[in-house]
């Protein structure tokens, strides 16, 4: 039975993994860090979209290999896809929240928070009413 444990290699293999890993993770965060100071992030959804999926693979390379789930067989299974099931759930369920959580201010409470982000052109949309200030005092 063969396995590529890292424990069972030379020394020198091992290290050259794990250069190599490092090297790939240098190379990822110079990518992410171009991406962000492009033009590509004028498209703010294909720009952010990128960068995820850059800090996905980086995420990815630092579990497979740090982690040593690249030489497990059962246990990346076992702790990888219950991971990614929770993870998919915790935001599916609470951008509905975020995205909703000025419906029901008090108007007391409502000029005091952020801006919500619209989006022109989407279902629902209404022009953003500017925001009223308070008097600057009265003139005499």
């Amino acid at each position: 039975m063969q396995t590529d444990a890292p424990s069972q290699s030379s020394p020198t293999s091992q290290h050259r993994v794990f250069l190599v890993v490092f090297g790939l993770l240098v190379v990822l965060t110079g990518l992410s860090f171009w991406i962000a100071n492009s033009a590509i992030m004028e498209n703010r959804i294909l720009g952010w979209s990128v960068m995820i999926g850059i800090s996905i693979c980086k995420a990815m390379l630092v579990v497979a290999f740090f982690m040593h789930l690249w030489w497990e067989r059962a246990w990346k299974y076992a702790l990888t896809i219950p991971t990614l099931f929770m993870g998919c759930m915790l935001v599916l369920l609470l951008v509905p929240d975020i995205g909703m959580r000025t419906d029901h201010y008090p108007r007391s409470r409502q000029r005091l928070s952020p801006e919500s982000i619209t989006v022109p052109n989407a279902p629902g949309y209404n022009e953003p009413q500017p925001k009223s200030s308070p008097s600057q005092g009265s003139k005499t």
